[in-house]
């Protein structure tokens, strides 16, 4: 049934829904839409907060009398009421228990395995609850708060996600949104959203340009390239070049690295102390960091612990950090083919650029001046009110074409990975390839679909898989199978497969009950590059062994069928040279493997064209051509 906004101070129908932009961020969360009247996107504060700012910690707290509280209220008891205080949920959409087991020390609250799904559960007092149904949590409160704010009900909203999420989580986040009450248009990468925020006044300006957004948050590091065109007839463009990151990187390791700092300084063992007093240390952490922005020195302490730090120090603490920033920016520039020099602008996203020595660093590596203008807390939201305001049709001349950020594949004969879409594809996209059986009257076939950067399905991680059924009983190759991968708009992937010559089709909307956490999508590229040599001779010596092995089963199957037409010598020749083969199939050595397909192939041919020209003579004996 269709829902109708009404004004009930007013008592009028409100003829067309908002549609809201959110970042729902693993520290704080944002919700921001368009200023009628300045047609500028603008982030939403409470009346009622005390600090009267649009920031929302991502933090939930589920108090004694039951009632559930989000925000900088909940923040306060992260200290004093740990199991029941939950923060970074973030970090668990879309995740199975093994994903997060080794993390489950750094929780002050408890992960739980559900033998029932394979979705993690937090448990807080005697309830179970899944990272969708906490998230919805903050979602609601970000709702309440517009609706509060615009005095009309909020239904329709775009909702950020860190450009790596993969299909499990973005679906997550999609049903986060549900049970929040929302209809989640559109899925939009966070360096994305921030580009659209600040592309408006860099097309206004200039009139088109390249620009890099380096966007540094608590916990996730994304720098994407982006081309923006704008002129009269065209309208603005905002166009994804390429995207990299590091998904295990963010201001949290500049705190871990200022607490560890004081540990050693005090000798003190962290094993020893318990978690109550390690939080603490942590927040201490977290307001030296933001302190020294604006000082050169920090004094303070928790219980007999020294805390002291002075910026210099803190810099040198960083430094590696900020230098594997410096070293993904490298990437992303040579994945879109440009310089440093074809830059025209830097655009800083995240609370953690607000550090010196990152802006300093980034402004060395672009040889410019960055752009902070907008604030970085607030500009992914900013750009989530965009897209949402595009969306709803009010800014007709601007279009938004982003990537997707891992490759997305089948498994193939040896256990390879096999590319359809490559990483930094436009989305939304579509393609496909044609593929065929290897065994006679194959009746089926396992579609098994993989994302990741490594040549071997087993370094990447499996997505889904389903079977195409009933192909027609046909010799192995004749079959043409064709698989198409589709994705949306939103990341989200449809894998269809059809049998052309019979017309059977089966198709899937890809699933799957979690995905990759944040940290292996990250260590994918990082692996692919470090072991791109390895990867092309293990993919070499694969390829050689599949050879051999199909180059076995053809002259198994000849002899087996053509026995009688063989000569002694041709019989024991060819089955010497197939045990040849067999035998140094395992061999790590493909240009042995190679040699030996090479010598059965040359043995054979001969009486194998001969057998062949014996066919066609029967075949046409008694016609004239």
């Amino acid at each position: 049934m269709p829902q109708i906004s009404i004004n009930i101070k007013e008592g009028k129908i409100n003829q067309e829904d908002v549609i809201v932009g959110i970042d729902l961020g693993t520290t704080n969360s944002l919700i921001a839409i368009i200023d009628k009247q300045t047609g500028q996107p603008v982030a939403l504060s409470g009346d009622d907060d005390e600090m009267h700012s649009p920031i929302v910690p991502s933090i939930i707290h589920f108090a004694q009398d039951g009632s559930i509280i989000v925000g900088n209220e909940a923040k306060k008891h992260l200290i004093e009421d740990p199991e029941n205080t939950i923060y970074s949920v973030k970090r668990l959409m879309g995740k199975s228990y093994k994903d997060v087991e080794s993390f489950q020390q750094h929780y002050g609250y408890k992960i739980i395995d559900d033998d029932t799904e394979s979705l993690v559960k937090i448990r807080v007092k005697n309830k179970f609850y899944s990272p969708i149904e906490l998230s919805s949590f903050i979602l609601k409160e970000l709702k309440h708060r517009g609706e509060k704010v615009l005095n009309r009900p909020i239904i329709k909203a775009v909702i950020t996600v860190p450009a790596y999420f993969n299909d499990a989580q973005r679906q997550a986040t999609r049903d986060a949104g549900k049970l929040a009450g929302l209809d989640v248009l559109r899925i939009v990468n966070e360096p994305t959203a921030a580009s659209l925020a600040y592309g408006l006044g860099i097309n206004a300006k200039t009139g088109g340009q390249t620009i890099a957004v380096y966007d540094l948050g608590g916990g996730t590091f994304d720098v994407s390239i982006l081309r923006i065109t704008s002129s009269d007839d065209q309208g603005g463009i905002f166009e994804v070049l390429s995207t990299h990151g590091d998904t295990f990187l963010g201001g949290d390791d500049f705190d871990r690295a200022i607490a560890d700092h004081w540990l050693a300084e005090n000798q003190i063992d962290k094993t020893q102390l318990s978690r109550h007093i390690l939080q603490e240390i942590r927040l201490k952490a977290e307001e030296a960091k933001k302190h020294l922005t604006l000082h050169d020195t920090f004094d303070d302490h928790v219980e007999n612990i020294i805390c002291k730090l002075d910026k210099s120090v803190f810099e040198k603490l960083i430094e590696p950090f900020v230098t594997k920033t410096i070293d993904s920016c490298r990437h992303a520039l040579k994945d879109a083919k440009l310089s440093s020099a074809q830059i025209d602008a830097v655009v800083m996203v995240g609370g953690s650029t607000r550090t010196p020595f990152v802006k300093n660093s980034v402004a060395a590596f672009f040889n410019k001046p960055v752009n902070d203008s907008l604030d970085p807390d607030e500009v992914v939201a900013l750009g989530a009110a965009i897209q949402a305001d595009i969306l709803a049709g009010n800014q007709k001349d601007m279009l938004l074409l982003d990537v997707t950020p891992l490759s997305l594949g089948i498994e193939t004969m040896g256990g390879l990975m096999d590319t359809i879409i490559p990483r930094n594809s436009k989305i939304p996209t579509a393609a496909g390839r044609q593929y065929t059986t290897s065994v006679d009257g194959q009746g089926k076939l396992l579609i098994s679909v993989y994302q990741g950067e490594r040549d071997l399905v087993r370094d990447n991680r499996k997505l889904a898989e389903f079977v195409l059924s009933n192909i027609p009983g046909m010799p192995a190759g004749l079959p043409k199978i064709e698989i198409i991968f589709q994705l949306n708009a939103d990341g989200i992937l449809t894998v269809k497969a059809k049998e052309q010559r019979s017309g059977v089709e089966q198709s899937i909307e890809v699933k799957p009950q979690y995905g990759l956490t944040e940290e292996e999508m990250g260590l994918m590229l990082l692996d692919s590059i470090r072991n791109a040599k390895t990867d092309m001779q293990q993919r070499a010596l694969i390829e050689a062994r599949v050879e051999g092995q199909n180059m076995i089963d053809t002259c198994e199957r000849f002899v087996t069928k053509n026995k009688e037409l063989l000569n002694a010598d041709e019989l024991k020749g060819t089955l010497e040279l197939i045990d040849s083969l067999k035998a140094v199939l395992q061999s790590d050595d493909k240009d042995e493997i190679h040699k030996h397909i090479d010598e059965l192939n040359e043995f054979t041919r001969p009486f194998a064209e001969r057998l062949m020209d014996m066919a066609i003579s029967k075949a046409m004996k008694g016609k004239v051509i």
